[in-house]
């Protein structure tokens, strides 16, 4: 019902000074929103570095804690990689010497 009335009131807007008003007012909204689109963006990237420089901070301490003790796991058998690039099969000690000593 409301989009008959402002069909109405388009209508009958026959002052060229209404019209331009209302193409005023409509401009006015959109370079609001635009203005709160990029406030927002602004803001979300800034809590995105906050929380990543939270996050490195509990880290660092996590780690300063734990101490030396503390290992990182160890990165995949380099060779296993390079033998899946080129197709290769190749089975590591580990599996050989568990098959021995069956």
């Amino acid at each position: 019902m409301r989009w008959a009335v402002r069909i109405m009131e388009v209508l009958l807007a026959t002052n060229s000074k209404e019209a331009q008003d209302r193409a005023e007012a409509s401009f006015k909204r959109k370079e609001q929103r635009a203005r709160d689109g990029a406030k927002a963006m602004a803001e979300y990237e800034a809590a995105g570095v906050a929380l990543r420089k939270k996050t490195a901070r509990l880290k660092a301490l996590r780690l300063a804690k734990e101490g030396p003790s503390w290992r990182p796991k160890s990165k995949r058998n380099t060779s296993l990689q390079e033998a899946r690039l080129f197709n290769r099969a190749v089975i590591p000690a580990s599996i050989t010497c568990a098959r021995v000593q069956r």
